[in-house]
Parts: structure tokens; sequence; C-alpha cells
């Protein structure tokens, strides 16, 4: 297994799913549908693209469209469940030198603030924390809506060494790029109209 498919497993994932909590939250009890949302990641080992998923994770969220200074959005992952779909490589993502599961079993994100930038497009700011490592990140959403369902979207890039990701010879960004894109798509209900 690959760092960069340890690391994308593990950062994009959480990511992703801060972003599109903070998001997706609303009026009323907000629920995510976890048939039709995801958290994944994409990293790079030695040039070449490696995608990956949090298998777990758990979103919550209160997201009023028309009171965005009273929305917030949080998001936990379950760092020991970035999957990229080789068991080989699954193996390896939980260890010490990538998340240290056993030590940091779970990664967070809080928002702070949303801010709408126009078309059903917002930021939102908060706090990544993973393994052990506190980071402010600023994760563009998109929303749209059918029916009952409102879907986030977006991705964002982390820098791996900024939490630690990949350490001891794996810190070699030749080998696994430092930067990861967390990708996420949320199906929320319970949010009113855009």
């Amino acid at each position: 297994m690959s760092v960069t498919t340890l690391l994308t497993r593990r950062l994009v994932p959480s990511a992703a799913l801060l972003l599109s909590a903070s998001l997706a939250a609303a009026q009323g009890p907000q629920q995510v549908v976890p048939a039709q949302s995801e958290i994944g990641f994409t990293s790079k080992q030695m040039g070449v693209p490696v995608d990956g998923k949090f298998r777990k994770w758990d979103a919550q969220m209160s997201f009023d469209p028309k009171k965005l200074e009273a929305s917030r959005v949080a998001f936990t992952i379950d760092t020991g469940s970035a999957s990229f779909g080789s068991p080989e490589t699954d193996a390896e993502v939980p260890k010490a030198a990538w998340f240290n599961a056993a030590k940091f079993p779970q990664a967070t994100f809080q928002s702070s603030g949303i801010k709408a930038v126009g078309g059903n497009k917002y930021e939102v700011a908060g706090k990544l924390t993973i393994k052990g490592s506190v980071r402010d990140v600023v994760v563009p959403v998109a929303l749209a809506q059918a029916g009952a369902v409102t879907t986030a979207t977006g991705a964002f890039t982390i820098k791996r060494l900024d939490f630690k990701i990949g350490e001891g010879e794996w810190a070699d960004t030749s080998m696994v790029a430092n930067d990861v894109q967390v990708k996420f798509k949320l199906a929320v209900t319970g949010i009113g109209p855009l």
C-alpha cells in the first residue's frame, strides 16, 4: 500500500465530510442519506493519482440559508475506515506512520462560520483535526435541491504533512505527494428552500 493511498484515504474524506456537513445543515431536523453520500480523497503516489474513501463517518448539521450566522456543521470520521480498495493498503493506513488509528481513532471538523458566495455556493470555515494536529480550513460547497433532498458537493486540498500523515520514510514527497484532495457529496434531508 502506498503512502499516498494511505494519506488520501484519511485526509481527503475527513475534509470532505466536514465541509459538506457545514453546508448541508438546515432548518429543522436534518439527516444525511448515507446511500447517496460519500467522502473521498485523491493523492498521488509517484505522480499517479490514487483514489480512496472513508467508509465510516457521521455529520451533525443545522443549516439555514437565511440564517447563516446560526448555522453549524460538524463531522466525525473514523480514521481506521479509510479504504483504497486494496487489502494491503487498507491494512497500512491505520498504522502509526499514517493515521495512527489506535491513538487517534477519529478526525473531526467543526465549522466556525459559513459565508454565501452566490449561486447556491458557500464557503465553510472551520477547524480540521487529524492525528492530533489542528488546522483552519475553508471548504467550498455547492448546494442543489431536488424535492426533499439537498445535495452538497465540493473539494478542497490539504497538506498531509501538516497532519503528520506519512511519517518517517513516508514523509518523502517524491514518493507520496504532500497535497491530498478531499472531495465529498452529501445528500441531506430537512433543509429549507435555498
